[in-house]
């Protein structure tokens, strides 16, 4: 184990001046938890004291030093570890260049699984002048993992459920179910035979039950040639479809912790920060989901573009510990002074909740 594993070990965090090409090989193997991170840019600004990644001349020099780079991240991650990569796009000639698929697309041919592609609403974005098409307010996030299994914490970052209601004598989940719609459908259906009939209003009140007793939350019902099967109307693509040939209905139950976050998510970008010299700076908010998920508690971030440093405030604000490299100098010590100014106003708070609390 060199000396960035020990001081790490020591510290919550670690952040090495250097280019990530060579610094990772530096690291052991099997080392991180998660890696989650944000490249330059291709060809839209140049970056001054830092390497020379994003000036590339052409896309496909630049695919390939970022797949170059991920390589050796993914050594790095421990087997059951994911990479979460945020990479915005450019135009040339303007030609949109889907630089981010262009990404997703080379890891993918590298051996890396793609687990989902979110699409990060900024909810705003820079005034656009140009007369012939929309303004761009999104990037991508992509999470990778290296096998099928993997670590993954979703009730993490689950809503919790709503309580149901009594509504004219009757039990209503949180989303307006009361059986009435289902019950009649089921009464007037003539696609269903009088067991199937009989069946399904015997499975709705059962549902109704659960939601009574805090069993489940909620529920939806498709009857046969009613509802539409979720997926798919053929037994071979879809289990729901199977069951409504052979039962006539089917009851698809909410979860009981809680309904998951979906692949759109609607993040402003970080302000409080903008007196640095960084460019792009992601919110720590936007890194909630990819730290709680796939790092358990006390785990480790690696970040190999860390910039200003929010990668390392998140993780450390979330109980993990974190390290990250830049090529810049600049942005290492802008990084050092970002996170001390947080711990040190995180200590006071801290302090004074303590005095609060005696």
């Amino acid at each position: 184990m060199n000396n960035y594993s020990l001081e790490l070990l020591e510290n919550d965090y670690t952040l090495l001046y250097g280019d990530s090409t060579h610094l990772m090989d530096e690291l052991p193997s099997g080392f991180a938890h998660t890696c989650i991170t944000s490249p330059p840019y291709w060809n839209q600004r140049r970056y001054t004291d830092s390497s020379d990644l994003g000036n590339e001349a052409t896309i496909e020099e630049f695919v390939e030093a970022l797949r170059g780079i991920f390589t050796k991240v993914r050594r790095v991650l421990r087997d059951d570890g994911s990479l979460w990569l945020n990479i915005g796009d450019s135009y040339r000639n303007k030609n949109l260049l889907g630089i981010p698929w262009r990404v997703a697309f080379a890891l993918q041919a590298d051996g890396w699984i793609l687990r989902n592609a979110i699409v990060w609403d900024k909810a705003k974005g820079n005034p656009c002048n140009a007369k012939d098409k929309l303004r761009n307010i999104h990037e991508m996030i992509f999470h990778f993992v290296k096998h099928e299994q993997y670590y993954y914490n979703l009730d993490s970052v689950r809503t919790p459920p709503q309580k149901p209601t009594i509504k004219n004598g009757r039990i209503t989940t949180p989303t307006g179910v009361s059986g009435d719609k289902y019950r009649k459908q089921i009464t007037d259906s003539t696609d269903l035979n009088d067991e199937e009939r009989q069946n399904a209003l015997t499975a709705l009140d059962g549902a109704l039950s659960k939601v009574a007793s805090g069993e489940m939350p909620d529920f939806r019902m498709i009857i046969r040639g009613t509802q539409r099967s979720t997926h798919s109307d053929s037994p071979e693509y879809s289990g729901r479809a199977e069951e409504l040939r052979k039962k006539g209905f089917c009851i698809l139950p909410y979860h009981k912790n809680g309904t998951k976050p979906g692949d759109v998510w609607r993040v402003i970008p970080e302000d409080e920060w903008r007196t640095d010299s960084h460019f792009a700076v992601y919110p720590t908010e936007l890194l909630d989901i990819p730290i709680k998920t796939t790092c358990p508690e006390s785990g480790i971030v690696l970040d190999p573009f860390v910039g200003s440093g929010t990668t390392i405030i998140a993780a450390l604000q979330r109980g993990r510990k974190a390290i990250g490299i830049d090529a810049s100098a600049v942005y290492i010590g802008e990084a050092r002074k970002r996170v001390e100014t947080w711990r040190q106003q995180y200590n006071q708070q801290t302090a004074q909740f303590s005095m609060l609390d005696e």
